[in-house]
């Protein structure tokens, strides 16, 4: 029998799901689906900086998953630059991080929206 599959966290939903190249039709492109756990691991890592082992946390996966999920982030977005394809993003099995804080002592609580 099969592990169960975790859900992913994902703390960022993005304002925009559709990049093309400029001045290509789009009924012409070849398209690449990110799913919304590769675009979070890509924001974690390329625009936060964070090291894996973070991301990893926040993401509430291990650290190997988070690379394999980078990796294929990566390996997409690669692929969509240089051979000129399109990238749309959607899916995934994730859930929104909840506004959670966790003091020093380990002490865990839950903040609504203001």
């Amino acid at each position: 029998m099969s592990r169960p599959f975790k859900c992913r966290r994902i703390a960022y939903m993005p304002g925009v799901t559709y990049f093309k190249p400029a001045g290509m039709p789009l009924d012409s492109l070849e398209e690449v689906v990110l799913s919304m756990e590769e675009v979070e691991a890509l924001r974690l890592k390329e625009l936060e900086g964070l090291e894996q082992e973070k991301c990893a946390e926040r993401m509430n996966v291990s650290r190997p998953t988070f690379q394999r999920i980078l990796s294929s982030a990566r390996q997409k977005v690669a692929d969509a630059v240089l051979n000129g394809k399109a990238i749309r993003i959607e899916g995934g099995n994730y859930e929104i991080a909840a506004n959670r804080f966790r003091c020093r002592v380990g002490h865990e609580w839950e903040v609504d929206d203001i």
